[in-house]
């Protein structure tokens, strides 16, 4: 059974909990036009298992293009924490640098999502 993670952003005005649907090891990457911005490896979470625990008030949205994916990041310090996924608007993608205790270092190498050539964009 996978165990509950803790998610914050850098300041600790937003932390999150949730259950990770897969093991960390299938992390991906996006190469959309924002995620590869973004760069973080991002972990697979079920909707109904993200817990806003604090700081539901300083989460900011971000969406672009078919407004399917909502990017959520914090006012103060501007870490995007976690996104609901347009490949599938039932899951979350969770940043894997805000998760404690976990280096995406100690994770490569992480594969890639073909964000760019997405089924929703033709």
């Amino acid at each position: 059974m996978i165990k509950p993670v803790r998610i914050t952003c850098h300041c600790g005005a937003v932390e999150l909990e949730a259950v990770p649907s897969e093991d960390l090891s299938t992390a991906r990457r996006c190469d959309c036009s924002y995620c590869r911005r973004r760069g973080t490896p991002t972990a697979t979470v079920a909707l109904d298992t993200l817990k806003v625990i604090q700081g539901e008030e300083n989460l900011a949205l971000y969406s672009f293009g078919t407004h399917t994916a909502k990017h959520y990041f914090c006012k103060t310090c501007g870490i995007y924490t976690h996104h609901q996924r347009r490949s599938n608007p039932n899951e979350y993608g969770v940043n894997m640098g805000c998760i404690e205790g976990v280096n995406p270092k100690d994770y490569e190498p992480i594969g890639w999502h073909d964000g760019v050539n997405h089924p929703s964009d033709t």
